[in-house]
């Protein structure tokens, strides 16, 4: 089998070295340049044609964000974004996955073991793959009403569930967008690391009509707010008299992620049954599928992004083949249905 070639686009010497030594040590990548700023990685794509770019947005003479526009309107490719954790380099990657990247990395450092680190880069690599590159948006999305409107609940014991993995944030934000701020309490899960989903519900809260916020344990589940899994995290669901609440916390990783989209929707099955939706987007793996069928075998409506949709159609393809989707619609569709759903 031919394989996935990678080029490395990162300032540190050392950063390019640790990279090129594990992505080296996989049988199914290869390593076909590095570059320490984009100006080398332009000429190195040109003569290379990599199948996958790894992007540092800190840079000199031209930064990752000014890179990445350029690329994605010239020349898209899968890229994976390298970034601080820092609040400056988590908010910096949320907008390139605006832009168009479809994976983020967070950059070495002493808070990773090369252990940690081999399994995260190579596991976004090979996702950033199989994706199907987009051109870069003609602009940033735009602060707008919502599209739709539902009639005020008279109850709260509605809960609607989301996970999500490469492609996600996107899709995530096209639906949240369009939902109004009278919408049911919504759980979601989207395969991040630590310190960018803070900025992710930062991002969506400005864009939305709803609240959006990083969860925290013990937080309530309400009309108008939807709560994000922390990145190494899991989020489930519990129920605490009349009322939802989300329980924060530790543990293995399922399917190799935490917080994982199983973990969230057996939770959901189990605490709302019928009450609940699931909705199961883009991503890698099969993180969810079974999850998902738990929520529809106990009453709940379930819901995956079709194929075409799709940054990558892993996934919601494993929830259709195990029949825990009552419906399979376009991205674009998804909103529409769950107001049309839940205003029943």
């Amino acid at each position: 089998m031919r394989k996935t070639r990678v080029l490395i686009v990162d300032d540190s010497a050392v950063v390019r070295q640790i990279f090129t030594d594990l992505i080296s040590q996989a049988p199914d990548l290869e390593v076909c340049g590095t570059a320490p700023d984009p100006y080398v990685a332009r000429d190195k794509i040109f003569h290379e044609r990599p199948d996958v770019i790894t992007l540092d947005l800190e840079m000199p003479r031209m930064d990752g964000l000014t890179f990445l526009k350029k690329l994605m309107h010239y020349h898209p490719l899968p890229v994976v974004i390298v970034s601080s954790l820092t609040p400056q380099g988590s908010r910096m990657a949320v907008e390139a996955l605006e832009l168009g990247a479809v994976e983020v990395l967070g950059k070495p450092g002493s808070s990773f073991s090369v252990g940690n680190l081999a399994d995260q880069l190579l596991t976004k690599i090979r996702a950033a793959a199989r994706t199907r590159p987009r051109p870069a948006p003609a602009g940033p999305p735009a602060v707008a009403a919502p599209a739709l409107s539902l009639s005020p609940l008279t109850t709260t014991h509605k809960v609607v569930a989301i996970g999500a993995s490469t492609g996600g944030t996107e899709a995530i934000r096209e639906i949240l967008t369009r939902l109004p701020p009278t919408f049911p309490g919504i759980v979601i899960v989207q395969h991040m690391p630590p310190k960018f989903t803070t900025s992710f519900a930062e991002r969506l809260d400005q864009l939305c009509a709803l609240e959006v916020k990083e969860a925290a344990d013990g937080d309530s589940v309400l009309p108008g707010r939807a709560l994000l899994a922390p990145g190494n995290y899991h989020m489930l669901l519990q129920r605490s008299g009349a009322r939802y609440l989300v329980r924060v916390k530790n543990g293995p990783p399922v399917h190799h992620q935490r917080p994982s989209v199983d973990v969230l929707f057996q939770s959901v099955a189990q605490a709302a049954g019928g009450n609940a939706v699931g909705v199961i987007l883009t991503g890698m793996g099969a993180d969810g599928a079974a999850g998902l069928l738990a929520m529809r075998q106990q009453g709940a409506h379930t819901i995956a992004q079709d194929e075409d949709s799709c940054v990558v159609f892993g996934m919601p393809k494993e929830a259709i083949q195990r029949q825990a989707a009552a419906k399979v619609l376009p991205l674009n569709r998804i909103a529409e249905e769950l107001v049309r759903h839940l205003a029943q």
